[in-house]
């Protein structure tokens, strides 16, 4: 199972640390296309990362104070015919509502991995 896969989660938190986090849309922001739609975390990425998508890879930033990995999004997106993965980082249970985020219409759809600390 991948909430289980050690080295899967220990790979990402090497790209954590050795990536520079840019937020580029804050908590509360728009989305740039989709005015309606506003962001419930900040969201950014990885810079010098590389996703599916060709851009870098993206992070949803929760409020804990440790910004570990605590889950990640795989998505599906029907309009730019892709998959992705978004990394939560120090996300509460509560603000896994990034997952409702990316749930938010019928053209892309998303399911949460989260992570198990032992």
């Amino acid at each position: 199972m991948l909430e289980d896969n050690v080295r899967f989660w220990q790979l990402l938190d090497h790209l954590i640390n050795d990536s520079k986090i840019v937020i580029d849309r804050p908590k509360g922001s728009r989305h740039p296309r989709f005015h309606e739609t506003v962001y419930p975390l900040d969201y950014g990425y990885l810079n010098r990362t590389t996703s599916s998508d060709d851009e870098a890879i993206d992070v949803f930033i929760g409020s804990n104070a440790v910004k570990k990995i605590t889950a990640v999004i795989i998505t599906v997106d029907i309009m730019k015919k892709d998959s992705e993965i978004k990394l939560l980082l120090g996300c509460s249970k509560e603000e896994k509502t990034a997952l409702d985020f990316c749930n938010r219409t019928d053209k892309m759809q998303g399911i949460l991995v989260s992570r198990k600390y032992k």
